[in-house]
């Protein structure tokens, strides 16, 4: 018969592991929580350019199937020539209705694909 061995140390590697993944998981949603929630008094600029500044473009799908660009209702292929004249950088945001069928979902998505706009939102309820 073996004699017992004590256990003097703990093994911490596998805690670390556990706790670097959970920190990896922290990070990564936490780029989904809403920016701008602290007040701050921003300083005014002498000149009124705005150059960088772009507003985001919204797409929506109802449950009709129907698509609207910002607010003007549109087919998908006068979605994807209103698209194609922006840049793709262009923050552009999808709202679905959840009762939408999920093939115009995909249209959209196809299209923003198709174009390689970078910048895309999917906008849910909490």
């Amino acid at each position: 018969m073996k004699p017992r061995r004590k256990f003097d140390q703990i093994n911490v590697i596998p805690f670390i592991d556990i706790m670097l993944v959970l920190l990896v998981m922290v990070l990564t949603t936490a780029t989904f929580v809403k920016q701008g929630i602290i007040p701050v008094n921003l300083p005014e600029a002498k000149t009124k350019e705005k150059n960088d500044l772009q507003k985001e473009v919204a797409i929506y799908v109802n449950s009709k199937g129907e698509i609207y660009y910002e607010k003007t209702k549109v087919t998908l292929d006068e979605l994807e020539k209103k698209l194609s004249t922006i840049s793709k950088t262009q923050t552009v945001v999808l709202r679905s209705d959840k009762e939408s069928r999920f093939q115009d979902f995909v249209s959209v998505m196809n299209i923003l694909k198709r174009l390689n706009h970078e910048q895309l939102y999917i906008v849910t309820k909490d």
